[in-house]
């Protein structure tokens, strides 16, 4: 597919991507909005992280910024998700719109083993937004990315608690180059959710490793 060139149609290209067809409380699963997903990986692709890079989107979900990443001129994507049917689903999306250098694997993100290379690693892991949710999911992820020693990370996190994140970045030799912030609207999509929709502030860090 000819590389995208403009953020609205990028936006256009990410609507197509289907949410999380059986949503599982357990693992906390919140599609990201496309006018995100677009925003964040914009500004990763100009700032040159995304166009000839490898990338890796940990917790993929259904692979919105695998698949954007690769619309964007990525050289290789591969999304990793512990969740069967989102991986399946990101397949089936990615098969359609004739991406050859997008690649998915179902496992648990923490026995991801790394054999792939990564220029720019994008995550979206668990907030700890609900009391359903594992507290800690999101730094598990920022471990991992440690270990997987790309050049770049962009990291969503609670809005709420930035200043230890910051503190944590910069304790295992992150830099902290931007900080981008958003409305994440969570859906009522279980039980225990009282209200339609409710919107929660997340920032994504930008870290150079």
């Amino acid at each position: 597919m000819k590389k995208i060139t403009r953020k609205k149609h990028l936006e256009m290209k990410l609507q197509s991507i289907p949410t999380h067809p059986k949503p599982k409380v357990g693992l906390e699963q919140y599609t990201t909005p496309s006018v995100i997903a677009s925003d964040l990986l914009w500004n990763a692709s100009s700032l040159g992280d995304v166009e000839a890079m490898d990338i890796i989107d940990l917790g993929c979900g259904t692979g919105i910024f695998a698949i954007g990443s690769a619309l964007l001129g990525a050289n290789s994507s591969t999304g990793i998700d512990i969740d069967d049917d989102s991986v399946s689903l990101a397949c089936e999306v990615s098969n359609k719109l004739k991406l050859d250098n997008v690649n998915f694997t179902c496992c648990d993100v923490c026995d991801f083993n790394g054999s792939v290379n990564a220029d720019t690693v994008f995550q979206n892991p668990p907030f700890g937004s609900q009391r359903s949710a594992d507290k800690g999911q999101d730094l598990k992820f920022v471990k991992k990315a440690i270990e997987l020693n790309p050049e770049v990370l962009y990291s969503f996190h609670m809005a709420s608690t930035e200043e230890f994140l910051i503190d944590y970045y910069q304790k295992n030799n992150l830099e902290i180059s931007h900080i981008f912030r958003y409305k994440f609207p969570i859906p009522k999509i279980y039980e225990f959710h009282t209200k339609e929709k409710q919107d929660v502030d997340v920032i994504v860090i930008r870290a150079v490793l």
